[in-house]
C-alpha cells in the first residue's frame, strides 16, 4: 500500500475502514450485523444479569482506588489501580492506558509480567469507561491526557513508560507529545486511528448514534458486541471460548436501567477517532517509542503500522506474525518477549 505524506490526503482501505473502525464503534454496528447474520447470528444469553454501567461486579486483578476530578462543572472520579513492584524494584514506573471496549481489567497479564521486572504498574480507566464515573461531557484526547497527568501528579509520579493499546495507543500518542518530561517511553500497542477519517466518511451526529443504539433489541447489542471482539482474533483457532466474557463485560449493562446513561456516554466518545485524530501527533513525538502490533489487525495494519513508526523520529516497529488485535491475550508470550526488549 502506498502511503501519502503526513500533511496530504489519506486513503483508508476498506478493510482497513470496516476492521478499524466500525468493529470499534460499538453502538453503531449490531443493528447492521443483526440484519446481515440473519437466523445464523448468535442470540442473547439468558443467564446474563444486568450489570453496573461502573462495572462493580468486575473483577479487577488488584485493589481499585480514585482520583476525584472536576471536569465540565461535574464531579467525577478517575478509577486506577496503582501497583507496586515486586522483588527488587527497579525505580521505574509503567503506565497501561485501555482500549475503547474494555477497562484496566484485561491487562493483568501485562501487569503481572512488568511488576516482576521491578516495575510500579499504574493502570487508569480513562473517564466514561471500566469504573471511572459516566458523565455527559465532551470526550477528546487532550481531556484524558491531562487527567492521567494529575494522575501521576497525585500518585508523586515524574517519569514514566507510556504503554497504550487499542485507543490508548491513540492516547499514548497524545500524552506523549503534550508530556514529553515525562514520557521517557512510549509503546503505542494496535492502534486504532491509523488514519485522518474525516475525509473518508460522512458525519453522523451523537443523537443519530444514541436513537440507533437505543432501537436495537437485546439480541442485536449481543451479535454486535459479539463480532466485534471475535473480530480481535481473525487467525484460525484464535478465538477462545474464555473470550466470551468480554462480551458479557460489554452486554451486561445494557440490561441495567443506567443503560440510557451509558449509550449517550458511548455515542459521545465513540466520536473521538472522527474529532480528535492523533496522526498529527506522531511528528511531535520525542520519547524513544516502540510501535507494535499483531499482523492480522486488519488487512493494512502492517503497512499503517510501518507509516507510524515512520512518522516518529526514531520509533522502532514489531509486526507479530497471525496476532490480530490483542496480542497480549492471544499471544503472550511473544508479545511480552518484545515489549521487556523495549522498555527493558
Amino acid at each position: 500500500m502506498s502511503l501519502p505524506p503526513l500533511g496530504g490526503p489519506r486513503i483508508m482501505s476498506t478493510e482497513d475502514f470496516g476492521m478499524r473502525f466500525l468493529s470499534l464503534l460499538l453502538c453503531l454496528t449490531p443493528v447492521a450485523l443483526a440484519q446481515t447474520n440473519g437466523s445464523n447470528a448468535p442470540k442473547a444469553p439468558t443467564d446474563v444479569k444486568p450489570g453496573s454501567i461502573t462495572y462493580e461486579e468486575i473483577a479487577y486483578p488488584y485493589p481499585v482506588a480514585y482520583l476525584p476530578l472536576t471536569l465540565y462543572g461535574q464531579d467525577v472520579r478517575m478509577a486506577y489501580m496503582d501497583v507496586p513492584p515486586a522483588g527488587t524494584p527497579n525505580g521505574r514506573t509503567a503506565v497501561l492506558f485501555h482500549g475503547m471496549n474494555f477497562g484496566g481489567f484485561y491487562f493483568a497479564g501485562p501487569i503481572e509480567v512488568l511488576r516482576k521486572e521491578g516495575f510500579r504498574v499504574i493502570v487508569p480507566d480513562q473517564i466514561g469507561f471500566g469504573r471511572s464515573s459516566k458523565p455527559i461531557i465532551p470526550y477528546n484526547f487532550h481531556d484524558m491526557a491531562l487527567n492521567s497527568r494529575k494522575l501521576l501528579e497525585s500518585l508523586g509520579v515524574a517519569k514514566a513508560t507510556i504503554i497504550g493499546h487499542s485507543m490508548g495507543g491513540m492516547l499514548a500518542a497524545r500524552f506523549t507529545a503534550s508530556y514529553p518530561e515525562i514520557a521517557e517511553r512510549a509503546v503505542i500497542y494496535d492502534p486504532i486511528g491509523l488514519t485522518d477519517p474525516r475525509y473518508d466518511r460522512p458525519w453522523r451526529s451523537t443523537d443519530e448514534a444514541y436513537k440507533a443504539s437505543m432501537a436495537q433489541t437485546n439480541d442485536q447489542r449481543w451479535q454486535g458486541f459479539y463480532a466485534n471482539i471475535r473480530r480481535y482474533f481473525p487467525s484460525p483457532g484464535a478465538w477462545k471460548p474464555e473470550y466470551e466474557q468480554y462480551v458479557r463485560i460489554l452486554y451486561a449493562p445494557t440490561l441495567s436501567g443506567d443503560w440510557p446513561r451509558l449509550a449517550m456516554v458511548r455515542a459521545i466518545y465513540q466520536q473521538i477517532t472522527y474529532l480528535d485524530p492523533v496522526v498529527y501527533d506522531w511528528p511531535h513525538i520525542k520519547s524513544k517509542t516502540l510501535v507494535i502490533g499483531g499482523e492480522k489487525d486488519g488487512q493494512d495494519f502492517p503497512a499503517l503500522a510501518k507509516h507510524i513508526a515512520d512518522t516518529i523520529p526514531g520509533a522502532q516497529l514489531v509486526i507479530i506474525p497471525n496476532a490480530g488485535h490483542v496480542p497480549h491475550l492471544e499471544v503472550p508470550d511473544v508479545f511480552y518477549q518484545e515489549l521487556l526488549k523495549f522498555v527493558k
